[in-house]
């Protein structure tokens, strides 16, 4: 169910477009998220402020408990999830559902046709995820992290 505003609400968590605000909430969760391929505080910010990117939080209560970054380019009918965070006491929650669900309707809005994604080759459960919510894997990125980890690509059309 929406309200006017457009947030996906649960019982436990809510999801939405993130704010300037939520800056703060955003490197915390990038922190304890991610031990390598971090988001800057510029890079955050400038995401935040891009016209070419959409940022969404789940938030539970008054704490940011996920995100996921969307990125577009001009003209282009593909979308990038560039990075997607659960914080990992909500980890099997359903947050990372419901930020990719909002994050493929964002990117339909925008008259996308595809997704696509790069996920480390060490992460099951995100692989996971993406092949249950019906993305493919079409290739691999060697190296691609900055601990030597292979990068593998997804693509779910929209």
């Amino acid at each position: 169910m929406r309200s006017k505003s457009r947030q996906k609400k649960s019982s436990r968590f809510r999801v939405r477009p993130a704010r300037a605000a939520d800056l703060d909430a955003l490197i915390e969760l990038e922190q304890r998220v991610f031990a390598t391929d971090r988001l800057s505080r510029q890079s955050v910010r400038r995401l935040l402020a891009s016209r070419s990117a959409c940022v969404i939080v789940a938030e539970s209560g008054a704490r940011l408990v996920g995100a996921a970054v969307v990125l577009f380019r001009a003209r282009a009918k593909v979308a990038r999830l560039y990075s997607i965070a659960v914080a990992p006491p909500m980890s099997g929650k359903g947050v990372a559902v419901a930020l990719l669900a909002t994050a493929e309707r964002t990117a339909l809005r925008r008259k996308c046709r595809a997704m696509r994604l790069e996920v480390h080759e060490s992460n099951a459960a995100a692989i996971a995820r993406y092949r249950k919510s019906g993305y493919r894997q079409f290739g691999c990125h060697a190296s691609y992290y900055e601990d030597g980890g292979d990068a593998l690509r997804f693509e779910k059309p929209l």
